[in-house]
């Protein structure tokens, strides 16, 4: 009798999955030659919580059930491998790691009759892969056996010792498989995607580049790209390229850019390569619609400076402060400097005017984040690390939980994060808790919560010494166990430490004033201070209100 297995798929990424940010650092392009990347799931209507899969052998006649997003698949199947690997969140026990971003691109690939999408797609390579070009083999093919039924994906592939990016698009109602292109990011290079395809002209000489009627040669170190064989044909079948094969682009034939997908998508790219190169805004004709001028970003670029783990985070943080796009510098931030906006990205005016709002990196709507580290000098299950939590990373201390941990922190499990109902168990809901405080008068508080944020993050950092130090002569099991019980304690201090910013912030800012502390940070019994509005908005409120608020002109009009 065959045994079931169930891959169960949340819904909620459906919503997540929209609108999502990867960032990619190679090892030589690290401060410490780890291998990283990072995620924001951004998505209205989800809660964020744990993904966790435990290790296990398997019987061969073994299946797994999909239930995925979109059409129903009841009794339809997905033939089991003989061991599966440890995976929590989207890192699995031998460090490889698998996030990404939707670009959509032509919504007639998809094909609603395949049997796969995206995140089964990376959830089922997680469990199966102990390297990123096993897990680029196993996308490949599972796509082609069982099909593929969601739009454009871009996917970041690593492990502790290589960064890829997969780009894959269905082929339409009636045929089952999928188009794609993998290319290995240079280990001196940062790289990034936002819900735009990236890949345009990637290399076809056979010493680099295998295609996927080559898979078995996948492992060879030579090989930096790897593509369905019919990625070219196929788009001059549809009629979407008739040029010749070395000038073919990926992302031109599959995503066609617009003003939009550029400036939502591609300018969160651009912000993040000014963080670590002075030459960036020369694609800013790009960001602005001036595709005659410029049509492109760099897929990836050498960093003047490498990357720790700490800086990474604050790109994750990103709202284009300092840029032309800098979201908290002019009036529409409101009278405290927000740096996010309410949807709809598109509004009139009264007079129907059109506007459009920025899309940073950081934004509200995140179910959760992470950055994740993979190092290669390690033991797999102390090497690997998933700094996460729950909500929008600007907002939040990330919390190290290492990759061969079989016990999903309290706060961080899917039946303590519910969508509908508020808990203080949630790590989820505590979070959200301060966030929605402080996003309305972001300038006057946020300084407290990077007093929490800091505090907790140096805590942690620090501690890893201390981590690496204590394991070194223990075993294994041992190691396990150690492991486990750190990442649950750092969960748990964070859940203490935002209980106490969240009671603290309510009693200081209470009625629109600032209690004032002291040198330590308590709060003074007597004394307060009245923040006022930030300065763009006082300028911004004679043009827009006349002479109503001038107090010259009240008294000028008494004395006569």
């Amino acid at each position: 009798m065959k045994k079931h297995l169930i891959l169960t798929l949340l819904l909620a990424f459906s919503y997540g999955a929209f609108a999502c940010t990867n960032l990619i650092v190679g090892k030589k392009a690290s401060a410490d030659g780890s291998v990283m990347c990072t995620y924001n799931c951004d998505g209205f209507g989800f809660s964020g919580s744990l993904f966790y899969s435990p290790s296990g052998r398997h019987d061969k006649d073994e299946l797994i059930a999909i239930h995925g997003w979109g059409p129903a698949h009841e009794g339809q199947f997905v033939k089991q491998v003989e061991y599966t690997y440890n995976v929590v969140g989207l890192m699995n026990e031998r460090q490889v790691t698998i996030v990404e971003t939707t670009f959509d691109g032509r919504l007639e690939l998809v094909n609603q009759e395949g049997l796969l999408d995206y995140f089964s797609l990376m959830r089922l390579a997680l469990q199966r892969s102990s390297t990123a070009r096993e897990a680029i083999k196993y996308t490949a093919e599972l796509v082609e056996e069982y099909g593929y039924n969601s739009s454009g994906e871009s996917i970041t592939i690593c492990d502790p010792n290589e960064a890829w990016i997969m780009e894959i698009i269905g082929k339409g109602e009636g045929r089952k498989g999928a188009v794609w292109v993998a290319l290995r990011i240079p280990d001196d290079c940062i790289s990034a995607h936002a819900n735009l395809s990236r890949i345009r002209q990637f290399p076809q000489d056979k010493k680099k580049s295998i295609n996927s009627k080559q898979l078995n040669k996948i492992n060879k170190p030579e090989v930096e790209c790897v593509y369905a064989h019919d990625v070219i044909s196929f788009a001059r079948e549809k009629g979407f390229y008739e040029g010749s094969d070395k000038d073919f682009s990926f992302r031109d034939a599959y995503c066609p850019i617009d003003f939009e997908n550029v400036r939502y998508a591609d300018a969160r790219v651009w912000s993040f390569f000014r963080h670590h190169r002075s030459d960036m805004d020369q694609y800013l004709p790009y960001i602005n619609g001036e595709f005659d001028i410029c049509d492109g970003l760099p897929l990836w670029v050498k960093p003047e400076k490498l990357l720790s783990l700490r800086d990474l985070q604050h790109d994750m943080r990103d709202h284009f402060e300092g840029t032309p796009l800098d979201m908290t510098a002019d009036m529409t931030a409101g009278p405290w400097g927000m740096p996010i906006r309410p949807l709809p990205m598109h509004f009139s005016s009264s007079d129907s005017t059109d506007y459009f709002r920025e899309r940073p990196i950081s934004t509200q709507q995140s179910g959760f984040t992470m950055t994740c580290q993979m190092r290669s000098w390690l033991p797999d299950d102390v090497g690997g690390v998933t700094w996460f939590n729950c909500d929008d990373a600007d907002m939040v201390a990330y919390v190290p939980l290492y990759c061969c941990i079989t016990q999903v922190p309290d706060c961080f499990r899917p039946e303590n994060n519910p969508r509908n109902e508020f808990s203080f168990e949630s790590a989820f809901w505590m979070n959200n808790w301060v966030a929605n405080m402080i996003y309305p008068r972001y300038s006057m508080m946020i300084g407290d919560l990077r007093i929490a944020q800091n505090e907790l993050e140096d805590y942690y950092y620090k501690d890893q010494k201390e981590v690496l130090k204590a394991i070194e002569k223990m075993t294994p099991a041992d190691r396990h166990e150690y492991l486990n019980k750190k990442s649950i304690a750092y969960a748990d201090r964070m859940m203490e430490r935002w209980d106490k910013l969240a009671k603290f912030l309510i009693v200081r800012y209470n009625d629109q004033i600032k209690r004032r502390v002291d040198k330590n940070g308590n709060l003074q019994r007597w004394g307060y201070e009245t923040p006022g509005y930030d300065q763009q908005f006082i300028d911004a409120i004679g043009p827009s209100t006349g002479n109503r608020y001038k107090l010259n002109n009240v008294i000028e009009r008494r004395e006569r």
